[in-house]
Order: structure tokens, then C-alpha cells, then sequence
């Protein structure tokens, strides 16, 4: 039997259960790390792949983790995988995204004969590097970033590695905390195997092997319907970054995206070139935001997989942002500069898909890293923003936006955790687009820090605000202040690492998103009831707890 004699029945039933497989090893990286950038945020992905590298069910998990893990199970394959192995990876130019984000990528063999693989992908709160948190905003070699894997046997044959594990750890700020998510980690990978196992017993392992076929092909042939639908043409749009924590330049990238027929080709050429600073993205990092992008405007019901991914052809020239070359710095291109690569390939798409492109939202994760100078602890955070206005609807408030969909960090935890303790966190009244719908509310999050620390910002639309379309208005730029003991409290550049002393207040203040369609068109009833829930106003005035 093939592929094609799957009945829909049947196969409706094998992708639910590879999807579970996917959701169960994420609840076990979940539930077994120890770091609340694990635990609570939920910064890590999980997803399974065929023996041939492809993606075929993910976790609802982290965009820019899950558009480029494919490159990550590429670069095992290279390495001759076998039964009992386990990769571990995080090198940006070999299969990685940036350094904190690492990967372990594992043989799924429970006959001794390799079905798939188990990918899990954890943003670990510190991976060495020049400062805690190892997100330095001033980083102009990946070697100041933090220590970089590339595809290594963690585990050979069932061995672990013990030496390779003890050279990771003396590497890193705060051992046990990582030896605990490494572990979670593994663990994953585990249970993908013994679920699989599972699904052999109940199927066949024919059967298993023609459904992962079947899934992909599925979503290949609905992902090719909903894009044929689309005018073809290419498409064109630019926007810039705000610097690269050297220079304070504006940074351009440009997009032409062309649909035709089925098929979708997107090229950055005209992009700038690549950086000092760090906020160069690997082409795996650029190429996830596109898929995310695709994703949004096609049928959001058509299972995410390898399918998905094959009529989207995404190219950029050697040697630019969005495809540097090493030993550049990289860590801030999976966080901002994937934001921007969103907010460009939707403005494109514009006029092919006006009905689902939002208006821009806040644009940028919010990094806020802040760390012990003795490695004593490590907290990272992205804050959440304004999302854009939509067609039909008003943007979200104090969410997270476009590459990111991770959890806040509760105040609980947070200060549980780590010497910090939260001083504010609320919407900001005024800081969303005027419009027929209007754009979501940002954040207003203030930590005070009880000892000395090294703090480090890694943030956007500082300057540019988030623009709104169809006549809708901008969002509120965002801001970053640092308060020092018995000092008056000062804006700080969008990427800046600081030392601080003890009882140094730091306040982020998160973008709101822009609006869609003309303000004079909305509604009596919808103003009443943004005056009633103080979406409007002076955003100095205290706005609602978040």
C-alpha cells in the first residue's frame, strides 16, 4: 500500500496522533525543566520528522523555532545518525538559529530500524558568552555570543556523553539550572520514541511510515489550493531596523514577492549587507518568517508540515543580514530582525490578501535580559506588545507578536526566581492606532533589580513607529529607561547592556500596534467602550494591570 490508499478517515486519525506525539514531548520538556524561561514562558518547541528530514507534525509552539528546525535535522543527516543517538546543536551557520536556542535532534528506531526523528528546541537562559544571558547588545563576533555547538553526538549508541556534558556546563552561567532543562530535553526526545512505539503496535509500522507520507502530502495539496487563490505577481516592500547596537543607522531590508500559480518565491536581494552588530539573522531564521507569514494568509486549518513548506522558495544574496557569513554575530536576528522580515513579506502581500494582512503590530520581542555578574542567576524575558488592527476586528492587547508566542513570566515566579521584584505592569492608555479597528495596547513592565547586574535591551521600533494601513494610525513607539539609585530615570538606546548597581529600576515600555481603516468610520458604541476601558487617554495615567 501507498500513500494514496489512506482512506481520509484514517488519515485524519494518524495526523491527530502525530500532532499528540509533538504536543506530548513539548508537555515533557514543559513540565521537566527547571528555568522559568522553560517552565513558564514556554520558550522551547517540539515537533517530529520522517527519516528523510521532514517535518511532519509540530507543537503549537514557537514560529521561529519550528520554520527553521529543518535545517537542524539537515545537519544531522549529514553526520550519519544512527539508532540511539542524540545531536546536539545550536550553531547558527550549522543547522542553529542563535546560540541560546539549543537543539537536540534524536533517531526515532523502535524496531532498529530509523522511522523519524525527535526534535526539540529550548532557548536556555544563558549559554556562556561576554555577559549573562548571553544576548550582548554590543556583540560583533558569534564568539562573544555564548559557546557554539554544531551538530555533536550528546548521546552515542545510549551512552551519554558525559565529557561533552561536563565541557558544556563549565561553560555556562548558573550549571545546574541547564543540566536540568538538557535533561528535560532528553526526555523529550524519549517519549516521542516510546509514543511512536505505541502507534506501531496499534497501525503497522507500514502504516506509520505511509501515514507520515500522507500527512504531508495532504497539506502540500491544500497549501498549494489556498495560494493559487492569491493574484499572481510580485509584490514589493521595504522597512528598516533601528541599528545593530554598534551603529545607530537605519538598516533596510527589501522583499519582491512573486506568486505564481501554486507557488510562492520570495527574494531579499537589495537587503543590506551584513553587520557589525548582531542582529544578522541566518537565512533558516529569514526563511521561518516567511513561512509564518504564508501560514497567516493561507487556510490556517491546513496541518503545519514539510507540505506546507515546499511551494515557498525563500533566497537572499551571500553575505547580507538575512544570509551572513561567520564569524558574524547573530543572536538578536532571531529575535528582532525575524520580526522585521514579518512585518516587510506581510506589507508585501498587502495587495494580493488585503483581507488578512493586519496593520503592523509592535514589531519587536522586547528582549530584556538581566543577570548576576557572578552567574549566579540569568532571567530573560520578551514582553509582549500591540497587534495591528485587522479587517474585521481590533488588534489584541499586551500580546506577543508575529515570531514569538511565548507566556509572560508571572510575577510569582519571577520573583521567586530571581532577585527582582515587579514594581509595575500595565496596558499603556493611547499607545494603539487610531482606526475603524483599532490597534492593540503595549506594555508598561518595571523591574527593580536588588544586586548588582549586567542588563541588556535587544528592542525595536524605537523611532518608527508601527504603521497602520487604509488610513488607520500609527502605534505608540516604544521606550527604555533606566533608573539608577537616587537618580532621576533616563531613556536608554533600544540595544544597550549596561552594569548596574543594587536598586536600579528598569522600566520597558512595549509599542502599540497601528489601525486599520479611516478612525472616522468607527463606530459610536466601540469609542464609548474604549473610554470605558481606558484604551484612550494620557498614557502617563495608570492603565489596567495586564
Amino acid at each position: 500500500m501507498s500513500a494514496d490508499d489512506i482512506d481520509p478517515v484514517t488519515l485524519e486519525v494518524l495526523r491527530n496522533q502525530f500532532e499528540s506525539v509533538a504536543d506530548e514531548m513539548g508537555q515533557v520538556l514543559i513540565r521537566g525543566a527547571y528555568s522559568p524561561n522553560i517552565t513558564e514562558r514556554q520558550d522551547c518547541s517540539t515537533a517530529i520528522f520522517d527519516a528523510d528530514g521532514r517535518m511532519v507534525a509540530q507543537a503549537e509552539h514557537i514560529p521561529v523555532h519550528l520554520g527553521a528546525m529543518p535545517e537542524a535535522v539537515d545537519a544531522v543527516l549529514d553526520h550519519d545518525p544512527a539508532p540511539g543517538d542524540v545531536f546536539i546543536l545550536n550553531d547558527p551557520f550549522a543547522g542553529g538559529t542563535h546560540l541560546p536556542d539549543v537543539t537536540l535532534v534524536s533517531p526515532i528506531a523502535p524496531r532498529d530500524e530509523i522511522l523519524g526523528y525527535a526534535v526539540s528546541r529550548a532557548h536556555h537562559a544563558d549559554i556562556g558568552g561576554m555577559t549573562p544571558g548571553s544576548m550582548p547588545a554590543g556583540a560583533e563576533e558569534i564568539y562573544q555570543e555564548g559557546l557554539r555547538l554544531p551538530p555533536t553526538r550528546l548521546v552515542d549508541a545510549g551512552e551519554r556523553n558525559e565529557e561533552l556534558f561536563s565541557l558544556i556546563l563549565a561553560n555556562v552561567r548558573n550549571p545546574d539550572q541547564r543540566r536540568a532543562d538538557f535533561r528535560a530535553q532528553l526526555a523529550a526526545t524519549e517519549r516521542a520514541e516510546a509514543r511512536l512505539a505505541d502507534l506501531i503496535d496499534d497501525h503497522g509500522y507500514d502504516r506509520i511510515r505511509q501515514g507520515f507520507d500522507a500527512v504531508i502530502d495532504y497539506s502540500r495539496a491544500r497549501i498549494q489550493e489556498s495560494i493559487a487563490e492569491l493574484p499572481d505577481g510580485t509584490y514589493r516592500a521595504s522597512d528598516v531596523l533601528e541599528g545593530d547596537g554598534v551603529s545607530d543607522d537605519d538598516i533596510e531590508i527589501q522583499a519582491a514577492v512573486t506568486v505564481d500559480g501554486a507557488t510562492i518565491t520570495v527574494d531579499f536581494d537589495g537587503t543590506d549587507a551584513q553587520l557589525d552588530g548582531n542582529l544578522n539573522a541566518p537565512l533558516a531564521v529569514a526563511t521561518s518568517a516567511v513561512y509564518f507569514v504564508i501560514r497567516c494568509i493561507t487556510d490556517p486549518e491546513i496541518p503545519p508540515n514539510h507540505g506546507c513548506y515546499e511551494p515557498v522558495t525563500v533566497a537572499a544574496p551571500e553575505g547580507c543580514l538575512l544570509n551572513p557569513e561567520p564569524p558574524a554575530a547573530v543572536v538578536g536576528g532571531n529575535v528582532e530582525t525575524s520580526q522585521r522580515v514579518t512585518d516587510v513579506v506581510f506589507l508585501a502581500l498587502a495587495e494580493a490578501a488585503p483581507d488578512r494582512v493586519p496593520a503592523q503590530g509592535q514589531g519587536t520581542m522586547n528582549n530584556l535580559i538581566i543577570g548576576g555578574r557572578g552567574g549566579d542567576f540569568a532571567y530573560y524575558e520578551t514582553i509582549g506588545g500591540g497587534f495591528g488592527g485587522r479587517a474585521s476586528a481590533d488588534g489584541m492587547d499586551g500580546v506577543q507578536v508575529g515570531m514569538t508566542n511565548t507566556l509572560n513570566t508571572p510575577i510569582e515566579a519571577l520573583e521567586a526566581e530571581y532577585p527582582l521584584r515587579v514594581e509595575r505592569y500595565a496596558l499603556r492608555p493611547g499607545s494603539g492606532g487610531e482606526g475603524t479597528h483599532r490597534g492593540g495596547l503595549g506594555l508598561e513592565r518595571r523591574l527593580r533589580v536588588q544586586q548588582d547586574a549586567t542588563v541588556s535591551l535587544l528592542t525595536e521600533r524605537r523611532r518608527h513607529a508601527p504603521q497602520g494601513v487604509d488610513g488607520g494610525e500609527p502605534g505608540a513607539t516604544g521606550e527604555n529607561l533606566l533608573q539608577l539609585p537616587d537618580e532621576e530615570a533616563k531613556s536608554v538606546a533600544a540595544k544597550t547592556t549596561v552594569d548596574v548597581p543594587a536598586d536600579t529600576v528598569v522600566t520597558v515600555r512595549t509599542p502599540g500596534g497601528g489601525g486599520h481603516g479611516d478612525p472616522g468610520e468607527r463606530s459610536q458604541e466601540l469609542r464609548e467602550r474604549d473610554r470605558n476601558e481606558r484604551k484612550i487617554g494620557d498614557e502617563n495615567e495608570r492603565g489596567d494591570d495586564a
